[in-house]
């Protein structure tokens, strides 16, 4: 295998290790295999995929029009698949409004949620920039959020085990 493409194996098995270490997560697939989607009591705090991204990931993930992404998508890639896209890791995670617009304008890798409500998701491209500590902060944040929301009898059975 190579050496990029063991790195980026490796950021998706700790990535997806941070996420199933939540008491009651489970790991679905509702979108197809390209698409984790983790979930607790039934209710998705984040997803996590390959797709593709350009070295300004922003206006390609962040893209509407999916005809202009393909074609932005084909210049100057570092790595590339097939159809001379770069493949990079990314995940949606749910996030406070106030919050998700603030973390967009400190990080790079942050950005309004592909293809969810973008208000309150936002998307984290995993290319390094951003430091493993904020990234599990904000995994653990998303889970929060969604655990608050559940009724007080499931919550607490969860809180029990963080």
């Amino acid at each position: 295998m190579h050496s990029q493409d063991q790195a980026h194996s490796q950021v998706y098995a700790q990535t997806r290790n941070w996420l199933l270490d939540f008491p009651d997560t489970v790991e679905d697939f509702p979108f197809g295999p390209e698409v984790a989607v983790f979930k607790v009591k039934g209710k998705m705090f984040a997803t996590l995929s390959l797709g593709k991204a350009t070295p300004s990931a922003t206006t390609h993930i962040a893209s509407t029009n999916d005809a202009q992404a393909s074609d932005e998508c084909t210049k100057g890639c570092c790595k590339e698949d097939s159809n001379g896209c770069s493949k990079k890791y990314w995940m949606n995670l749910k996030c406070d409004p106030h919050e998700a617009v603030m973390l967009r304008d400190v990080f790079s890798a942050v950005i309004p949620g592909y293809h969810m409500n973008k208000q309150h998701w936002n998307t984290v491209i995993l290319d390094g920039s951003l430091p493993a500590g904020e990234l599990q902060r904000m995994i653990k944040h998303s889970f929060m959020l969604v655990v608050n929301k559940l009724p007080k009898k499931a919550q607490v059975s969860i809180l029990l085990h963080l």
